[in-house]
């Protein structure tokens, strides 16, 4: 790509799209050097540009908030290929509301509608139902699923004791702290702050050490009686409470002041701050015996499905770890919506999308695991409300110049869409 185009690119900063179909795309740039000004591109020059800008970047996509080569699953350090991706992917959503996109979409749900896999006449054809969305609480989806109230109240109801459980709360915590020690250790090689990171790592082994003796290491097969109650030594420190652990976790915040927004997991754990502190007078020790440990792994539990509700960041994060055993919020790249379907079955269809810069086997799966991500929380959300309706789940995925497909995985459709002039 010519280097003009590429700095051209590289300073995009906001993109507005005039109606359902433009005739022509506003993009407002900013330079270095200079004030914003607004630049008109008809679809034929955005096609061009992405054209273009799919050979610079058809090996890489955002996978967990990470950029990754697809081809060896290496993570690739460069902020300015980053950037580049973001500016793709925005100018292709903002392609999408372009005439010969929607029509084509069109075409696909009439010509759809009498086979197995059909697309809803109205999907992606406002400008909202194009933008991103990243999903980190549970009211988010459940605005997105418009769940009634009165069945909000049914789904935390339902949810809350079942991510709540001990080893869900502690192997969540873990999770965020093995991610955080990873990006830590990214940092070292290119972060001025080497004593204050070497510091954190000391830390996060302390809170690791401390979930390990959280854990009961009785045999769970054998009955209660059996389990004799640990003797308890005359030189044994005094019973720990989660407070502990919430105070190296601020120790952590100290040291990582620096690294604040560089460090996705330090986010995270910023959103368990809120359990911790509804538990932090539940001992943990495994010297107090069997019975009594399991108490108060249970005053866990209890107070955790009490006081978070549906905002809560906290409770999401344990939900995300409890359906997928990862802690990071799914990022949706095209939000879409849900629409009534376009056969004669009746029911609703929720559509969601992504967006690739290249129809390599491998690029075209990982996409579609991500959607699926997606759409099983969607799932298990509208399962747990007891909604009535049926809801078909659909995936749809677009990249330049590619043949148009059906792909089936785990039981969900998803849509392979050539972007085309």
């Amino acid at each position: 790509m010519h280097r003009r185009a590429l700095n051209l690119f590289c300073g995009l900063k906001i993109l507005k799209v005039a109606h359902n179909g433009p005739r022509h795309l506003y993009v407002l740039f900013y330079h270095q050097l200079q004030a914003p000004h607004k630049v008109i591109l008809t679809p034929e020059l955005a096609f061009q540009k992405l054209n273009k800008m799919t050979q610079v970047l058809k090996n890489v996509d955002l996978i967990d908030g990470k950029l990754v080569n697809i081809e060896d699953d290496s993570v690739v350090m460069d902020d300015r290929i980053e950037h580049r991706l973001k500016t793709f992917k925005s100018l292709a959503r903002l392609y999408l509301g372009s005439p010969s996109v929607q029509q084509s979409l069109t075409k696909k749900a009439i010509g759809s509608s009498a086979a197995m896999e059909s697309i809803p006449k109205s999907c992606f054809g406002q400008p909202s139902e194009r933008e991103p969305m990243t999903l980190n609480t549970l009211t988010k989806v459940c605005n997105y699923l418009n769940v009634p109230a009165q069945q909000r109240k049914s789904v935390r109801f339902t949810i809350c004791p079942q991510v709540t459980q001990h080893r869900i709360w502690a192997g969540t915590l873990e999770e965020i702290l093995m991610g955080l020690k990873s990006e830590i250790e990214s940092l070292n090689h290119r972060s001025s702050s080497r004593r204050e990171l070497k510091l954190s790592e000391q830390i996060i082994s302390s809170c690791l050490r401390f979930l390990s003796d959280t854990a009961i290491s009785t045999n769970p097969d054998s009955t209660s009686w059996m389990r004799l109650t640990p003797t308890k030594r005359f030189d044994s420190p005094p019973s720990r409470r989660w407070e502990d652990l919430l105070e190296m976790f601020n120790d952590l915040f100290k040291c990582l002041r620096n690294e604040n927004g560089t460090l996705y997991h330090m986010s995270k754990l910023e959103a368990m701050k809120e359990g911790m502190f509804q538990i932090k007078d539940v001992l943990v020790d495994r010297d107090i015996g069997y019975k009594e440990a399991r108490h108060q792994e249970s005053l866990v539990q209890k107070k955790l499905s009490k006081t978070l509700g549906h905002p809560s960041q906290c409770l999401f994060t344990l939900l995300q770890y409890y359906l997928h055993g990862s802690v990071r919020d799914p990022e949706i790249e095209v939000c879409g919506g849900v629409y009534e379907r376009g056969d004669n079955k009746g029911g609703l269809c929720l559509c969601i999308g992504k967006i690739l810069t290249s129809d390599e086997e491998k690029m075209v799966w990982v996409g579609v695991k991500q959607l699926d991500k997606a759409l099983g929380l969607f799932k298990f959300v509208w399962e747990t409300a007891e909604r009535k309706e049926v809801l078909e789940l659909q995936g749809h995925l677009w990249c330049v110049g590619v043949d148009d497909r059906i792909l089936n995985y785990r039981g969900n459709v998803f849509f392979l869409h050539g972007i085309r002039l």
